[in-house]
């Protein structure tokens, strides 16, 4: 199959996790014999913060605007089996509504965001989808399960929504020895509704406890916080990192965006990261977490500091490893980009043949 992906970036994780969900997704898909291009906007945020080596698994190809796009890429997306435009990219109205207009074949979006897209929707500023583009794409492939592909559906009349939920390179992401710095730590990009749910599981924890150690690790976040002095900042974390990141933390913590919450079925890619490297993971409460992670035995749900804080008085050891070893061997059977990557090739192998069905002689006599 001949895959060409327009997505936010592939070249840079700063700031975004559409990076490494793409990487490690597609790496795997190329691995299955597929040709794969990635065409990015060459934007200056990222630019400056490149990841090396970021796209030596597929083709990678920058573009500085929406015409040089149009002028330069158009006979790939003619000649792909598979167009996918992903969430945030910039001018995704026009990029998607030009993707629909070239490509012969199958178009899909892929929702790196979907309950905040939806929320965008509704609102009327969604400046990256808008509702009559939707029913153009064969596919909307979403981060969110659940009814959420249902209501997709039925309100915007796409003709099949499927859940691609992210995954993890198990390669790039493994247990690594060492000593522990953290007892609890998180990682991930500033933003202004996980701040309360961070301020309540980590900072509130780390101010009640104030011989435990404790990090935030990610840019973005305002100077005026009041970070206490037993958590430690660190500003980027790159994803070569992640493992020795997770490797020092006795546990770490997943705060779930409100539009996440909302919607449930929505696991950020850090759950899977840091199960991955056996890292223990203290959680917020959604609806459909217990159908990826067994509460209790691969997982710790908690709703408030207190729940926190007895995780982290804890000193039964063989309970938190066998917790974290519980996590991985989880992944491992049902959460790795090789799993996503056969999923994402049925998918759009289903696309395909309802395309191709549409197409055939006898249905189109039958209409006319």
């Amino acid at each position: 199959m001949k895959l060409v992906v327009l997505g936010l970036s592939l070249s840079s994780s700063w700031g975004n996790g559409h990076a490494t969900t793409y990487r490690a997704l597609l790496r795997a898909f190329a691995a299955r014999g597929h040709d794969v291009l990635f065409l990015e906007r060459d934007a200056p945020w990222y630019a400056a913060h490149r990841d090396p080596g970021s796209g030596d698994d597929v083709r990678l190809a920058l573009y500085g605007s929406l015409d040089e796009l149009r002028r330069r890429w158009r006979r790939e997306i003619a000649a792909a089996d598979a167009v996918i435009v992903g969430s945030y990219v910039p001018e995704g109205v026009e990029v998607g509504r030009w993707a629909q207009a070239t490509a012969r074949e199958v178009t899909a979006f892929y929702d790196i965001d979907t309950p905040v897209t939806l929320a965008r929707l509704a609102a009327g500023d969604a400046d990256y989808l808008s509702p009559e583009i939707i029913p153009g794409y064969d596919l909307y492939l979403s981060f969110t399960g659940g009814p959420t592909l249902r209501r997709i559906e039925s309100r915007y009349g796409v003709r099949a929504a499927r859940a691609l939920y992210c995954s993890v390179d198990a390669e790039a992401y493994r247990p690594l020895a060492g000593p522990q710095r953290w007892d609890l730590s998180y990682l991930g990009t500033y933003s202004a509704d996980r701040q309360p749910p961070l301020e309540r599981l980590l900072l509130a924890p780390a101010r009640r406890a104030p011989h435990l150690r404790f990090c935030v690790a990610g840019p973005q976040y305002p100077d005026g916080i009041a970070w206490p002095g037993n958590v430690e900042r660190i500003d980027h974390v790159a994803p070569a990192d992640h493992p020795a990141f997770y490797a020092a933390s006795r546990y770490t913590l997943n705060v779930t965006r409100a539009d996440m919450i909302a919607a449930g079925h929505s696991p950020s890619v850090r759950l899977f990261e840091a199960a991955a490297c056996a890292t223990p993971i203290i959680s917020d409460v959604w609806d459909g977490l217990s159908r990826l992670f067994a509460p209790g035995r691969e997982i710790i749900l908690a709703r408030g500091s207190e729940d926190v804080l007895a995780t982290l008085a804890s000193t039964d050891e063989a309970a938190r490893r066998a917790m974290a070893a519980a996590a991985r061997r989880r992944i491992l059977a049902e959460h790795t980009a090789v799993h996503r990557a056969a999923e994402l090739e049925r998918h759009l192998n289903q696309a395909i043949a309802a395309r191709r069905e549409l197409r055939r002689p006898e249905l189109v006599s039958l209409s006319t």
